[in-house]
């Protein structure tokens, strides 16, 4: 039986590091969409997936890891399936909040396609996010330790 640590940060680190992602891909998406004057906007949109993602990596490891058998391929694919789950409550949640933010909001409400493609995507940028990790030695999803 392995016995899971909690993963344990301190909030201001978490809180720097997921307002950096939310600040750059709020500017990359502004950029792309139409001019900076978006920009505010798009980080508080962009607050879901990298600070509302933090939340979700953190139900896995310190929650949900500790009550699946300890084989690797088991913490995978719940793993995988979390990302996903949670990359589809996290484009409900951009949605909602764009709605209340833009005068005439251009997104449709979530269906079945948007929600598996947001779900896909969030997998694929935890993926390379823990591809990151992994290249800088520290404890990812691909070693099993994070």
């Amino acid at each position: 039986m392995t016995e899971w640590q909690p993963y344990r940060e301190p909030i201001r680190v978490t809180l720097l590091r997921t307002l950096s992602i939310a600040l750059v891909a709020g500017a990359i998406v502004s950029m792309s969409t139409g001019g900076l004057k978006r920009w505010p906007i798009l980080t508080v949109l962009m607050l879901w997936p990298s600070f509302g993602g933090h939340w979700i990596d953190l139900f896995f490891l310190n929650v949900l890891r500790s009550q699946l058998p300890a084989r690797r391929a088991a913490q995978r694919l719940a793993r995988v399936a979390v990302w996903f789950v949670g990359g589809v409550i996290l484009a409900a949640g951009v949605q909602l909040t764009a709605r209340l933010l833009f005068e005439r909001p251009r997104l449709a409400w979530l269906t079945w396609a948007t929600a598996g493609a947001a779900g896909a995507a969030f997998v694929a940028i935890e993926l390379v996010a823990h591809a990151a990790l992994h290249l800088r030695g520290r404890a990812s999803f691909y070693d099993g330790h994070g």
